[in-house]
């Protein structure tokens, strides 16, 4: 396993995507029986067979998906270094900070103006955060965190806050002081792309009460939530802060007295000893602890 080298590793994730060696030897620019003596070499220096092969089909063997899955670690974890290393090199190199758009860009901003060192603000999409940090496209992260695990990361939480139901205005709930996550039982919410399935249960409200999630529409941001919301499609639970910024007629907020408060998180990989990125999270932690925030929940 020493000998193996990163090339092949990203031959074999082209075979293993594809389950084709011929539309993985066209995707990596390469003819196909060079890919598939590299990939019968892989398979003698670990010892076992990676692919079960027969003229009409390829399919990965047990150990075959051990790898797939192990892999890409590697391969994220050998990129981040290059592209670490060469921001390293840079004149003045930037710590590059990550964000999806919303209330964490808002309070990004606030930040990279207090923080000393230069900065580096990248929007992300939902999801996309943490791979960001893994692969080497970001040094920090600003994410909502609900209590799952980050492997591999170190995490330090800014803030917690209640959550409040989005619906729109003549929705039959929208006439009540308050709401409990019951209520949304069977309930459209909308769905973010590459969520998973503890994400879904979170921002249904389901992660409480444990029923089933009612998907509704896919959205890619919160102004195409709300106006997912205002056309009577979904109803949401969103942050207290995004309610308060986000006022309009067509659709009302009303207090969840049991949902899961939602906690904004910086997040870095773990074991990093780059001294910006600890200086930037006291920075962090002192613009955070300044700001007012709407019915917040002191994160310990």
């Amino acid at each position: 396993m020493d000998d193996v080298e990163v090339r092949e590793l990203r031959y074999f994730r082209a075979v293993a995507e594809e389950l084709n060696f011929s539309r993985a030897a066209e995707r990596l620019g390469m003819a196909q029986p060079p890919l598939s003596r590299a990939i019968r070499l892989l398979e003698r220096r670990l010892g076992v067979q990676l692919f079960e092969r027969t003229s009409r089909h390829v399919s990965l063997t047990p150990a075959g998906n051990v790898l797939f899955t192990e892999s890409a670690k590697a391969l994220d974890a050998v990129t981040a270094a290059v592209r670490r290393t060469r921001r390293a090199a840079q004149r003045t190199p930037a710590l590059v900070v990550t964000a999806k758009p919303g209330v964490a860009t808002d309070l990004l901003r606030r930040i990279a103006d207090a923080h000393p060192d230069p900065v580096e603000v990248r929007v992300s999409g939902f999801g996309e955060q943490t791979g960001m940090l893994r692969d080497g496209r970001a040094d920090v992260a600003v994410l909502g965190c609900q209590g799952q695990p980050q492997h591999g990361l170190d995490v330090e939480v800014l803030f917690s806050e209640p959550r409040v139901a989005a619906l729109p205005s003549g929705h039959e709930l929208a006439g009540r002081a308050a709401l409990a996550c019951a209520d949304f039982a069977g309930q459209p919410t909308p769905c973010w792309p590459l969520s998973s399935a503890a994400d879904r249960a979170y921002w249904s409200g389901q992660d409480v009460t444990g029923g089933p999630v009612t998907p509704g529409p896919v959205v890619h941001d919160s102004a195409q939530l709300l106006e997912t919301v205002a056309l009577g499609q979904a109803i949401a639970l969103l942050p207290a802060s995004v309610a308060e910024l986000r006022s309009r007629d067509d659709v009302v907020y009303r207090p969840v007295i049991d949902a899961t408060p939602y906690t904004l998180a910086l997040a870095w990989p773990a074991g990093a000893r780059d001294p910006r990125i600890a200086r930037f999270v006291r920075t962090a932690v002192e613009v955070s602890e300044a700001l007012p925030r709407p019915g917040a929940v002191p994160a310990g």
